[in-house]
């Protein structure tokens, strides 16, 4: 099997080898001289089209059309010439060279950038190839969502404005978006598009919102009502009470209109619900749902679960948005609402509550889970596939880029190799892959154990699911060995790696955790010396047994201090212990809604995958139906009778 793996990369030169490296650190150099020297060692290597994206990109903004067009033609068909040929459409965006971008663009195949999406719509409404008032909420849309300040996005915008397309409300709304997320330069980078003097004046605000307000006495022009709100929903997100004791004020109610007073309770509302408080829903009361955003009653759902308000869930499921309330997680809580409600009457709730629940209810998602077990559905793992033929599992093998990738990662170049995997699989057909390509382009990424990639390449699949690449056991006999030793559950320590490193060995995350579980130094360093490692040393975190060794030992004591909370021991091992016994006072709770009400998006992601990877080891590992509910339990404050807090937790 061996043979049939990538049998040209055997006769790659070490010495071209060695040039690919080098001109990867050029390229971090920025060292232009030296990437073209380098070159021409790369010819005929597997990586040659990233080593002329190298050579090119750097020497992007002055290299003539002409060159570009040669670099991009010599890379033909790869990954690289799509990648230099989004860097280059950015560029002409820029330079308004229109004539060139409009000849390219149809050429981009990813057609995933949406700056060059803002440029595109904004093109084919001037070329009359597009309605204008339909290319105008396509770039609301994208500017909305774009969370940073961008040329492609505002440029359409400026120009939809300026034909009376876009209106200025839509300005204002990307404003009080881009503040509630703490960006105020993307909110003055918009401001701008209209009122340049009053954008000035943004900086103050974000600054210090408290003292804005008590400097106005009056609202009365439109902009300055809107600079107003801009202030409260800033002051919203430093303390949500003084918030709503100054939007409570008369001079804010009687001058504000409705849709500002509602998107700024709105406003007030989610950071009350992220802070746990008790109050969050009188918030939300004080102002009409159609003004609010998603993200507000997605908050206000959460502020009704905590509270067992189940009329506060329904109404603000119903207010979202059809996209968000499309989304798994609001059908599967709006199913449980309307049965707690039992609206018109207990039968007809039911018979609604379950059509709902059956739409969502799979073996592949927390929500979908949650929704199985709903309709007295037990969690197995699904039948395995068809195998794969030695026809499919050739093709996978002789993939020019899944080649690509291949010899990236074993150089070591994971962000590129990794990039170039995901483009292969996804983005260089029209569709990307069928299911038996990506089940095949995913047994090959197993058998080179590079598990990330079989992972999320497994995962891509529609119609056949292969539970074993999806949650591959990888280190069986270390981790369940370890886990036994110890007392864990092996299923929830590979849950937790799934989680944390997709089984990479040398993972490393932004802050510094390392290694297969993730570990920061300072807890390597505490674990170590807890469990008698006396001749610790830091660089040994990336060791896989060690790294499972500490771990797995700091994952026990946080399960123990946590009274056995597989809930709580994954958030702390995430946001820290300290935050998970802060977030655990309070109402009694059953764990999934507990968990719903994380403040921390990426925690509260964190802890629903890891329970529901628990649950799908532990089907396949016994073999025997699993219960994600059982696992959560309930979650709740410290019990009177548990030991004393582990206040040395790391």
């Amino acid at each position: 099997m061996a043979g049939l793996l990538l049998p040209a990369l055997a006769a790659s030169q070490p010495a071209a080898d060695k040039a690919v490296l080098d001109m990867r650190e050029a390229f971090r150099k920025n060292q232009s001289t030296e990437l073209t020297r380098l070159l021409p060692a790369t010819r005929g290597h597997v990586l040659e089209p990233l080593a002329r994206y190298w050579e090119m990109r750097v020497r992007l903004d002055s290299a003539s059309p002409a060159e570009i067009r040669a670099a991009l033609d010599a890379m033909a068909g790869t990954y690289w010439e799509d990648r230099l040929r989004n860097d280059w459409l950015l560029q002409l965006g820029k330079q308004r060279d229109w004539a060139r971008f409009e000849a390219e663009r149809p050429l981009f195949r990813m057609n995933d950038d949406r700056q060059v999406t803002c440029y595109t719509v904004m093109l084919d409404a001037a070329g009359s190839r597009l309605p204008p008032e339909v290319a105008a909420e396509r770039v609301r849309e994208l500017w909305l969502a774009q969370r940073d300040v961008d040329d492609g996005c505002a440029t359409a915008a400026q120009a939809l404005l300026a034909s009376g397309h876009l209106k200025d409300t839509v300005v204002w709304q990307r404003a009080r978006l881009m503040m509630e997320v703490n960006r105020p330069a993307a909110a003055r980078q918009a401001l701008a598009l209209i009122d340049p003097d009053r954008a000035a004046q943004l900086e103050a605000i974000a600054d210090n919102p408290a003292r804005y307000l008590d400097d106005k006495i009056t609202a009365i022009r439109p902009r300055t009502k809107e600079l107003v709100t801009l202030a409260l929903v800033r002051l919203a997100a430093q303390d949500p009470n003084a918030a709503a004791a100054e939007l409570d004020s008369l001079k804010w109610r009687s001058q504000l209109s409705a849709e500002e007073r509602g998107w700024a309770w709105g406003a007030i509302g989610r950071r009350a619900a992220q802070r746990l408080q008790d109050d969050a829903l009188t918030f939300y009361a004080r102002g009409e749902l159609q003004h609010m955003t998603d993200e507000h009653l997605a908050w206000m759902a959460r502020a009704g679960l905590r509270a067992g308000r189940w009329a506060a869930v329904r109404d603000a499921i119903y207010a979202m948005s059809p996209a968000q309330r499309g989304q798994t997680a609001w059908v599967y809580w709006r199913a449980r609402a309307i049965e707690a409600l039992a609206e018109p009457d207990a039968t007809v709730a039911r018979a609604q509550s379950r059509a709902l629940l059956e739409s969502i209810a799979a073996p592949d998602s927390f929500h979908g889970m949650l929704a199985l077990e709903a309709l007295g559905l037990p969690i197995t793992a699904p039948a395995a596939p068809e195998p794969l033929t030695a026809e499919e599992r050739r093709a996978a093998a002789q993939d020019a880029g899944l080649r690509r990738a291949l010899a990236a990662l074993r150089l070591g170049l994971r962000g590129e190799g990794v990039r170039e995997w995901n483009y292969q699989v996804a983005l260089h057909s029209p569709g990307g892959m069928g299911d038996r390509e990506l089940l095949a382009a995913a047994e090959l990424a197993c058998r080179e154990q590079i598990w990330d990639r079989c992972i999320n390449t497994s995962l891509r699949t529609r119609e056949v699911i292969d539970q074993t690449q999806r949650f591959p056991t990888p280190y069986r006999e270390q981790v369940v060995a370890r886990a036994q030793e110890i007392g864990l559950d092996p299923a929830y320590v590979y849950g937790l790696i799934r989680q944390e490193s997709r089984f990479v060995t040398d993972a490393r995350s932004h802050v510094g955790a390392s290694g297969l579980m993730q570990v920061m130094p300072a807890t390597a360093r505490w674990t170590a010396r807890k469990i008698g490692l006396t001749d610790w040393r830091p660089q040994q975190i990336t060791e896989r047994d060690t790294n499972i060794q500490i771990g797995t030992a700091y994952l026990k004591f946080a399960l123990d201090d946590f009274e056995g909370s597989l809930p709580l021991a994954a958030a702390a091992y995430n946001a820290g212990p300290s935050r998970a016994r802060q977030w655990r006072n309070g109402p009694v709770l059953p764990g999934e809604i507990w968990a719903e009400n994380i403040p921390f998006e990426e925690t509260r992601d964190y802890v629903q995958r890891v329970l529901a990877n628990t649950t799908q080891y532990a089907a396949l590992l016994s073999g025997q139906p699993q219960s994600l509910r059982a696992r959560l339990g309930q979650v709740g404050p410290r019990s009177a009778t548990a030991a004393a807090v582990n206040t040395e937790l790391p």
